[in-house]
């Protein structure tokens, strides 16, 4: 099968690579670019941890194909942080104890900032149905949630 060129903004870069068309872009983006952040955790788009952002839209990447990624925009977890600073959600994981081994970690914090940029101001009931479909066996779910509603106030300029 021949390998498609495949053209895309990824984190605010434009990248290109060479893609077997039945290659996830879960695939792609670890094997092609090198970005190991999002993990396969099911294969079947039933975790999250594999969570990105295309062209706005929160997907499972396991579930996505990377010559779909072509002409688009893909934002990961790589693309988070500003240099050395972190995003606030970041930073709140890290306060609130919100991760114990880290696996499920990128995929809930691409999740959450997908809500704070659609809803900056959630209720604690909108964060955890939002959230529902990122799975994490370490944590109880209660520091993730309380770390991304410390970090919607702080986006918003409430004091905590």
């Amino acid at each position: 099968m021949s390998k498609v060129h495949v053209t895309t903004t990824v984190n605010g870069d434009t990248v290109e690579f060479l893609t077997d068309p039945r290659e996830t872009l879960l695939d792609c983006l670890r094997d092609k670019l090198g970005m190991t952040g999002s993990k396969e955790g099911c294969g079947t788009g039933d975790c999250g941890a594999c969570s990105v952002m295309l062209d706005g839209v929160l997907v499972s990447s396991c579930l996505v194909l990377g010559v779909e990624a072509e002409g688009k925009t893909v934002d990961t977890i790589e693309g988070m942080a500003k240099g050395n600073d972190l995003h606030p959600l970041q930073r709140k994981f890290v306060e609130h104890a919100a991760l114990q081994c880290g696996f499920c970690t990128p995929g809930f914090l691409v999740a959450s900032k997908a809500l704070l940029d659609q809803n900056p101001d959630p209720t604690e009931e909108e964060v955890r149905y939002w959230l529902a479909g990122n799975l994490c066996r370490c944590t109880g779910y209660d520091k993730i949630v309380r770390a991304v509603l410390d970090a919607a106030a702080e986006l918003r300029g409430e004091a905590a």
